[in-house]
């Protein structure tokens, strides 16, 4: 992918002034209007984190805050037992952001 929550730039990721932080209540919007489906949801256990999750299912760590967006729990890496994450593909945020 095209896109890193770590690139920054004066306009932003995509150069158009929309940056990733700005990107997460698009994201969160689309999910709850259900213009974006997860393609997977999970439950975490207690030794679960956003970053080895999305290292397992995006093949890179560096998108646990796509995870993060996409299930409305904030920035932290860490997370409860029991926490639901939703999942959704990459290129569908990257249209968000891009």
């Amino acid at each position: 992918m095209a896109f890193s929550r770590y690139a920054r730039d004066g306009l932003g990721v995509s150069g158009e002034g929309l940056t990733l932080t700005r990107a997460a209540p698009f994201i969160r919007r689309a999910i709850k209007s259900g213009r974006i489906t997860p393609q997977l949801t999970l439950t975490t256990t207690q030794a679960d984190r956003l970053d080895t999750i999305a290292g397992e299912v995006y093949g890179d760590a560096r998108y646990w805050w796509v995870l993060a967006a996409a299930s409305d729990i904030g920035w932290g890496l860490q997370v409860p037992p029991g926490t639901i994450i939703n999942v959704i593909d990459l290129q569908t945020v990257e249209r968000f952001i891009v």
